[in-house]
């Protein structure tokens, strides 16, 4: 009897971590493994449309933008064949939330590259750079 209901509370405890989906910032599901952290959250003292355009340009620079969903507040791009989504959500009226989580093909994570994203976010944001950049090729 002892034996059962281990197994059973095993089966309860242990499925659910081998399911293979994992939840989007976006509100879609994607094959994953579930309970590993793949954002970063940061909060800027900057209004929505500023963190949204830095967004854009980042993930334009880095890979490319593959999707914007106004209604959402997410932008979503390819960087390193890895899927990168970023929220943009106002918290009040002088801090915005910044979300960025990136997942790989296999659904593993990039918890890296998801903080050299937000990374660049914020340096663009505090250089007052808002202008979309452009690679620099070298020069002969």
């Amino acid at each position: 009897m002892k034996r059962n209901l281990a197994l059973i509370v095993a089966g309860i405890v242990f499925v659910p971590m081998f399911t293979g989906c994992v939840g989007t910032i976006d509100g879609r599901s994607q094959v994953g493994v579930p309970l590993v952290n793949d954002r970063i959250q940061a909060t800027y003292e900057r209004a929505p449309q500023e963190l949204w355009t830095a967004a854009k340009d980042v993930i334009a620079y880095n890979g490319v933008l593959t999707s914007e969903d106004v209604l959402k507040a997410t932008l979503e791009g390819a960087v390193d064949a890895r899927k990168v989504l970023v929220k943009v959500e106002p918290v009040d009226s002088k801090v915005t939330r910044l979300i960025v989580q990136v997942r790989t093909k296999t659904g593993g994570t990039d918890v890296g590259l998801a903080a050299e994203i937000d990374k660049q976010i914020a340096l663009r944001l505090a250089t007052g750079n808002l202008a979309p950049a452009h690679p620099t090729t070298a020069s002969k």
